[in-house]
């Protein structure tokens, strides 16, 4: 997720991470009501358990979707995204073509298509598939925009944004995440559209600023200014707001012109927001 206080590595791909845990469930990263992020807060730059490990992705093919696996996929997206309040046939057709049993470990893989969290390692977990439509869907992407990812985490995410024609600029805190999600995002073919940096995500990358869509994908005590600053006229900002451990909700801040309006979406639970402008 997003932060780091000292390495400010900038690479031309992106990748996505996997756990290390029995238990493929973060039952404390359930949605309030619509789903959630990773477990444990972290302020290093490498783990020192749980080390993001895509073994099935280290030889020279790219292992096949079984049958089991493209039925529970085609579920998910029917029942668990267009049966609730998915209705953007792009963001549907995105998540129908983004293989989200490559981005986590052998060990979960049966899980893939659960709606529900998974641990990726470094204590932190691929979102619940609703949630990642969810927010997809509310930043209304469209082919060619310029999109900042403030926790890039298993690189699934950040997959689906591609797949909607954006380029994507993401920034995680942990740099053994970020191999892991170069290497798997690089493998699928979204390298090229992805430029990742480790380093703390709360400042923003002013250097690339301004950003037609900002997502954040852990929750801050407040919306951080040097976000909003690299916004594009017309841009939008998705964040979760609240509470360390407590209530938050997810916010969405419009940019026309000088002016800034803010909206809550909906309550829910996120991993905290660490760094200069975090927690």
């Amino acid at each position: 997720m997003p932060a780091k206080d000292d390495a400010h590595t900038t690479r031309g791909r992106n990748a996505a991470a996997t756990p290390g845990s029995s238990d493929p469930f973060s039952r404390s990263d359930q949605p309030t009501p619509s789903g959630s992020f990773g477990p444990t807060e972290s302020t290093g730059s490498t783990c020192s358990s749980e080390r993001p490990n895509h073994s099935s992705l280290s030889s020279a093919s790219i292992p096949d979707l079984t049958d089991e696996l493209a039925s529970a996929r085609d579920v998910m997206v029917d029942r668990d995204l267009a049966g609730r309040d998915i209705t953007d046939q792009t963001v549907l057709d995105a998540m129908r073509r983004v293989r989200r049993d490559l981005f986590i470990p052998e060990s979960v893989r049966v899980y893939a298509y659960d709606d529900t969290p998974l641990r990726i390692g470094c204590g932190q977990t691929i979102s619940q598939p609703y949630v990642v439509a969810f927010m997809t869907q509310t930043l209304g992407i469209t082919p060619g925009m310029r999109v900042l990812e403030i926790g890039t985490g298993s690189g699934y995410q950040t997959a689906v944004l591609v797949e909607l024609g954006a380029e994507v600029f993401t920034i995680e805190r942990h740099d053994d995440l970020s191999l892991a999600a170069e290497h798997v995002l690089d493998r699928l073919g979204y390298g090229d559209r992805v430029t990742m940096r480790v380093d703390d995500g709360t400042l923003g990358w002013p250097e690339e600023a301004p950003f037609d869509r900002i997502l954040v994908t852990a929750a801050g005590p407040k919306v951080p200014s040097r976000l909003t600053d690299q916004l594009a006229d017309g841009g939008r900002l998705l964040i979760p707001v609240g509470e360390h451990r407590g209530r938050q909700d997810l916010v969405l801040v419009t940019k026309i012109g000088d002016t800034f309006s803010q909206e809550s979406i909906l309550p829910v639970s996120f991993v905290p927001l660490v760094g200069a402008d975090g927690f």
